[in-house]
Parts: structure tokens; C-alpha cells; sequence
């Protein structure tokens, strides 16, 4: 087991705090006995070779030695590294639903990358790394796309390679494991037609949230396929109201606006209720709701005033992290075009513009985030569409 690690120049290849020297050891705590070691090395590499979502050139050579571990059945919580494993190959889900991940433009962005850095110089032996990110900066924009896409590319490939284990993963004897099962195979569009059979095998699931997150990864990898089709059809009727979420949200992803009109329904059910985070569903870390806001776009505009009326009727319910999505959608609906030109009259907007800002207006729990008061991201969302970036701010633009 991981006797490979000693192979590998970790101190030539780099993450975010330097040199990747470190993390062989991090690896080998993932068998330790010792579940507060176990913890700690995982926090160690979220934090190092994916850093608030970025991957790094040591993140791809990191990934064969969780895949194996991953494999062995006496690796304890498997399903926190598969989780991992998942996390390195696309950073965070909401970056890419309701529609996948795209892999075919990264192929495209991507070229020329791996010449790209395989001329970037040495690691410095200081933290700072001056060489490196003096390299990164002499670098175009265009140039910085195709390093950066070609690294995260690899690592997306790197673990693609596990998604025979990821199958047979599903048949698991532990909850948590079938689901993260069938959330990783979501994300690896080329190998749909390889797993669309067992994901659809795991939409029986006896556990209505590993059925649900199989049903959301047909819909993600099974377009075009007849087998996704029918057993998602079928899943609409299931007397589960999470299954039938999951249902829906495969539906409007596998048939867009030909979708059945009970698929909109369902949506829409959710998308103006309470709040109903599941954590047994991984795909948006279970905000069943948000995610069915961003399922009803594929449904297109003969829904967009029913979508609209239910994003809205969620808003006052809604606050911190849990706010941004439903208001985010509800922010596209009402402003296709973009951020508003600056010094903009109220008196220029449409009606659902002004419907969407007073109701923002008349709640101020929204943009909070707990004890942490307003929240930054929420009024940087505000602000990048032109809009007030406090609550009393928006009153007086209304007024």
C-alpha cells in the first residue's frame, strides 16, 4: 500500500504553500488507526492541493495513491476520500450545475498548457516562491487560461480513472458510500455511457437519497441515452418526495423545455418552499431547493414567469450561503443583459426587475448570514449586477 509515494519528486512539484513535500505524509495518516489523524490529514490536503477550490501541479500526482487507497476495503471512511477525490476533479459543484461538468471546453482551453508549465522554473526553497509566480505574471491572460486549465484537466483525468471503481462502489454496504458513489460518476460525462446501467440501477435504491443523487448523475451523463430516459421517467411517479426531486432535476437536464410538464411542477414545489437541506444528497451539498431554482432554467422561457413568482416567494426565507443561489437565478431572470449602467432610474426598470428589488428590499434576513451580520458575498452579488449593497441603500434607490 502506497509504496509508490517514495517515486515521486514531491519536493519539485508544488501546491499551494510551496513545495508538495509534505503531502506523502498526509497520505499515509489516511490509514492511520487514529480518526483525529485521519481528520487533520484531510484538512491538510483540502488545504494544500486544493486551496478554496484551486488545483495545483501536485494535485494530479496525489490521486492515484486515494484512488488506491479508496480501493482497499480496510482504508477507514472511504467515503470522506472519494468525497475528496470528487472536490479535485471539479472544484465546487455550483461552478457547473445545472449543467455539467464541461469537460470538452476544457479540452480546448487546455492545450498548449502542459508546454506551458513544463517551462515554468524550479521551485524556490523559500515559502514565497518568487520564481514561480514571477512566471505565472510574465504570463498572457490567454496563456494563464491554458496553464490553469491544463492542470485542473489532469487532475479531472487523473481521477476519471477511478470510475470503474466508482461502479462497483455502488454497490457498497455503507449509505454514505453509495451516495458518494453516484455523485463522483455525475461528473464524467465520457464515461456515461459505461455508468449510466449501474446509476441506473442504483435509482432503486432502497435509500431515497442515494436514489435521488443516482437519478441527478443520470440526468448529468445520460443525455441522449434511452436506458436514463425511461428509468427517470419512471422515478417522477415514486412516492419519495426527494426521489422525485431528483427525478425532476435529471428530467429537465436530459429534455430541456420538451420535459414532461410534472417536471416543472415538481421544480417549481420546491423551488418556492421551505428550506429542505438533505445532507444525504452531496450534489449542492443537499439544498434541494436551490438546486431545483437552477434546474427550472433548462426548462426555458415558458417557465420563466412560473420560476420567477417561486424564486421570489423563497427569497425572504433564505439567508447566508443558502440565499445566494435562489437570488443569483432570480437576478439572471430579471436581468438578462447584465449588470445595470450606472446613475439608472427605478423608474427604467421593468416590472419584474422592480418586483424583484422590493422584495429584497422588504427582507433584510436575507442578506444576513447568521451572527456574522450582512454578508460580503451576498452584496457583492448585488453590487457586480449594478445594485445597491445594503438593504437601507436599496430602499432609498426604490423610494
Amino acid at each position: 500500500m502506497l509504496e509508490g509515494l517514495t517515486r515521486i519528486r514531491w519536493d519539485e512539484l508544488e501546491h499551494a504553500y510551496g513545495s508538495a513535500e509534505d503531502v506523502p505524509d498526509h497520505l499515509i495518516a489516511l490509514r492511520s488507526p487514529d480518526p483525529d489523524v485521519r481528520e487533520k490529514a484531510r484538512w491538510h490536503l483540502y488545504g494544500n492541493i486544493f486551496h478554496q477550490g484551486t488545483r495545483y501541479e501536485a494535485t494530479a500526482y496525489a490521486v492515484p495513491f486515494l484512488l488506491e487507497l479508496l480501493a482497499d476495503p480496510a482504508t477507514p471512511e472511504r467515503s470522506a476520500i472519494l468525497e475528496l477525490l470528487t472536490s479535485l476533479a471539479i472544484g465546487y459543484d455550483e461552478t457547473w450545475l445545472p449543467e455539467g461538468f464541461p469537460i470538452a471546453s476544457y479540452r480546448q482551453r487546455a492545450a498548449g498548457g502542459e508546454l506551458l508549465l513544463g517551462a515554468a522554473p524550479e521551485l524556490d526553497d523559500d515559502e514565497d516562491n518568487e520564481g514561480r509566480y514571477t512566471y505565472y505574471g510574465s504570463l498572457s491572460d490567454e496563456d494563464q487560461q491554458r496553464l490553469f486549465a491544463y492542470i485542473e484537466l489532469a487532475v479531472h483525468d487523473a481521477v476519471r480513472v477511478g470510475a470503474p471503481l466508482f461502479r462497483a462502489l455502488l454497490g457498497d454496504d455503507a449509505t454514505e458510500m453509495r451516495a458518494a458513489a453516484a455523485y463522483a460518476l455525475g461528473w464524467f460525462g465520457e464515461d456515461g455511457p459505461g455508468s449510466v446501467p449501474a446509476l441506473a440501477g442504483a435509482a432503486g435504491d432502497p435509500e431515497a437519497e442515494v436514489a435521488a443523487t443516482a437519478l441527478v448523475a443520470l440526468g448529468l451523463v445520460g443525455t441522449g441515452n434511452a436506458d436514463a430516459a425511461r428509468t427517470v421517467q419512471a422515478a417522477l411517479a415514486d412516492p419519495r418526495d426527494v426521489v422525485r426531486w431528483g427525478a425532476a432535476v435529471a428530467a429537465a437536464r436530459l429534455h430541456g423545455p420538451a420535459a414532461d410538464p410534472q417536471v416543472a411542477a415538481e421544480l417549481l414545489s420546491w423551488t418556492g418552499g421551505q428550506s429542505d437541506r438533505r445532507a444525504g444528497v452531496p450534489f449542492h451539498e443537499g439544498d434541494l431547493a436551490g438546486y431545483a431554482g437552477l434546474a427550472l432554467r433548462q426548462l426555458g422561457d415558458a417557465q420563466a414567469d412560473s420560476a420567477f413568482d417561486a424564486l421570489l416567494a423563497r427569497i425572504p426565507a433564505v439567508s447566508g450561503p443558502e440565499a445566494l443561489p435562489v437570488v443569483n437565478e432570480a437576478l439572471r431572470w430579471a436581468f438578462p443583459a447584465g449588470a445595470l449602467a450606472g446613475g439608472t432610474p427605478v423608474e427604467q426598470l421593468d416590472d419584474r426587475q422592480r418586483r424583484l428589488l422590493r422584495v429584497l428590499a422588504d427582507s433584510p434576513g436575507t442578506w444576513r448570514w447568521g451572527e456574522h451580520g450582512t454578508f460580503a458575498n451576498f452584496t457583492m452579488m448585488l453590487g457586480a449586477y449594478g445594485l445597491p449593497r445594503d438593504v437601507e441603500a436599496m430602499r432609498g434607490y426604490l423610494a
